[in-house]
């Protein structure tokens, strides 16, 4: 339990940095330093916001209590871990920061625009990260269980159904 805590404790602090430079830094700076009113003329720029934070907070979650590992690359979980939403999508994490990038773009009106170029620099990011970084570093720390379950779970589309595999190394 101490373990799972103090891995709990190391992801707070990475996700917030990571949080806090594309949620907060950046917009701040692509709008040159002044503040970023969010204007809330309908509400669902909102659900983005709520769910997409849901998606990420749930897979950061997933990784310090399943994989006592933290979203940095650095402290990588230790375990292979297929829980949450990870059993739709491989990338879960990215993909529900992008969607609360997306609610936040639409909230931050008069810098939407210049928000969407990040997104999209965000994903492109991502995407070549995990080619070139993450999924080499999948393969050579869980071998066979990361292959199968590659195999069987799309990169950023959700499967329909929950992927389950009894053989992968899950507590």
């Amino acid at each position: 339990m101490g373990q799972r805590l103090f891995v709990a404790v190391r992801s707070l602090i990475v996700s917030t940095f990571f949080i806090s430079l594309w949620a907060w830094f950046i917009p701040r700076w692509i709008s040159a330093g002044k503040h970023v009113p969010f204007e809330l003329t309908t509400g669902w720029p909102l659900i983005f916001v709520v769910i997409g934070g849901a998606i990420a907070l749930r897979c950061i979650f997933d990784f310090a209590w399943t994989g006592l590992g933290t979203p940095a690359p650095f402290d990588a979980p230790r375990r292979f871990v297929t829980r949450g939403f990870y059993r739709w999508v491989r990338n879960p994490m990215y993909v529900g920061f992008g969607t609360f990038l997306v609610g936040e773009a639409l909230l931050a009106t008069h810098i939407t625009r210049e928000m969407f170029y990040e997104i999209a620099f965000y994903f492109a990011s991502a995407a070549i990260f995990v080619l070139v970084y993450e999924e080499p570093t999948l393969r050579r720390t869980f071998g066979e269980d990361y292959e199968r379950y590659k195999q069987h779970v799309r990169a950023w589309l959700p499967r329909l159904t929950p992927y389950r595999d009894n053989a992968a190394s899950m507590p």
